[in-house]
């Protein structure tokens, strides 16, 4: 198996925001969930996840709290806001108006 793309400058913060858009997950899952639905493709380091996390709550685009997690650990859930639904449809259409003007230059059309 290759070893995992690095991430598009500016891509974290989407990635999350999507990933929590299926509802409250801590950190590791998250990463993991990442990992997962990209088949190895992509994977968040840890440094750079919890920075984007910071910074997404700080921006009032994700909520936290501490609870037990599946293996009674404490753990931070993460949840997105309506701020951070409204900021997730944005970046969608944005990241999507971008990969089709790639791709057309790609195609050389």
């Amino acid at each position: 198996m290759p070893p995992p793309l690095p991430l598009v400058q500016g891509t974290l913060d989407l990635l999350v925001l999507r990933t929590l858009a299926s509802g409250p997950m801590h950190g590791y899952g998250i990463a993991t969930l990442v990992h997962e639905r990209t088949a190895g493709d992509l994977a968040v380091e840890d440094a750079a996840l919890y920075q984007a996390l910071h910074r997404l709550d700080r921006q009032g685009l994700i909520d936290a709290e501490w609870r037990p997690s599946a293996n009674n650990r404490r753990a931070r859930y993460y949840t997105l806001t309506p701020a951070g639904r409204k900021r997730l449809r944005e970046e969608t259409a944005n990241w999507r108006r971008y990969a089709r003007a790639v791709e057309a230059l790609l195609r050389g059309t």
